[in-house]
């Protein structure tokens, strides 16, 4: 009788806990806007780019209703811990730093750093190479991490978003800035004000640092079940079709993640 009594627990308790399961249905999505291509807003006011049609098609496919959630990258990861969204999707690179503190999806893209410096400044992204030199790194992001750690012979300086990196180094005020490959090359140097700038020295991958790719970021106690979801529309929009259709719109080169 105990052990049928045991059992009966057992069971009502995973009911329980089944039925407390959010299924997901509605999502409060971390973005950040100020990303180009992956994030901007538009002239008319609403968000565009890569991340925000992946995003889309990410949803359809769980059948959710995601509402997007504009915020500096810096306050992302405070945001999702405080619960105002229930996940991030904002180029955020996967770190074993990151993973400490919240959970990751399976990589939907991986793009290289580069540093962008003046055309012709032959500048090389190491600690001897840029020596003396200023170099703008937007806040919270791995380039800050990465530029803090190898460029020990520069200053540093940080900003809140890439756009008032890209006004100092235009201006002069800085050297160089170290960011996303893709974003540098359409956020600046494919526009009007990147004339007379390029990228600078080799293109890096650090696995340390950048991570294996970028992910959909959720806090740790959601990463059996939304993170699940997310896995799934990753690999199916993968499989149809989609994420090729869409990166081929914004790159001529590949950004799939790197196969393990």
């Amino acid at each position: 009788m105990k052990t049928r009594l045991l059992a009966l627990a057992l069971l009502a308790a995973v009911s329980v806990a089944q039925a407390q399961a959010p299924e997901w249905k509605k999502l409060r999505i971390g973005v950040e806007g100020a990303y180009p291509p992956f994030s901007e807003i538009g002239p008319d006011g609403k968000l565009k780019g890569f991340e925000i049609e992946l995003l889309q098609a990410y949803c359809a496919e769980m059948k959710a209703q995601c509402t997007m959630v504009q915020q500096d990258f810096d306050g992302l990861i405070p945001a999702l811990q405080s619960r105002k969204v229930d996940a991030i999707f904002a180029s955020v690179s996967i770190t074993d730093e990151r993973l400490k503190v919240i959970a990751f999806s399976k990589p939907y893209y991986n793009t290289p750093a580069r540093l962008i410096a003046r055309a012709g400044a032959k500048l090389e992204p190491t600690a001897a190479g840029l020596k003396g030199k200023k170099i703008g790194v937007q806040r919270g992001t791995t380039h800050e991490a990465y530029a803090s750690k190898t460029f020990t012979q520069s200053e540093i300086v940080r900003y809140a978003s890439q756009d008032q990196v890209f006004l100092d180094l235009k201006s002069g005020r800085i050297d160089a800035t170290l960011m996303d490959s893709p974003a540098g090359d359409f956020g600046f140097l494919k526009k009007p004000e990147g004339k007379g700038f390029a990228f600078s020295g080799a293109a890096i991958l650090d696995d340390k640092f950048f991570g294996v790719g970028t992910g959909v970021g959720m806090r740790k106690a959601d990463e059996a079940t939304l993170g699940k979801k997310f896995n799934a529309a990753i690999d199916a929009v993968q499989a149809n079709g989609t994420f090729k259709k869409l990166a081929d719109k914004y790159f001529d080169y590949d950004i799939a993640p790197r196969a393990k």
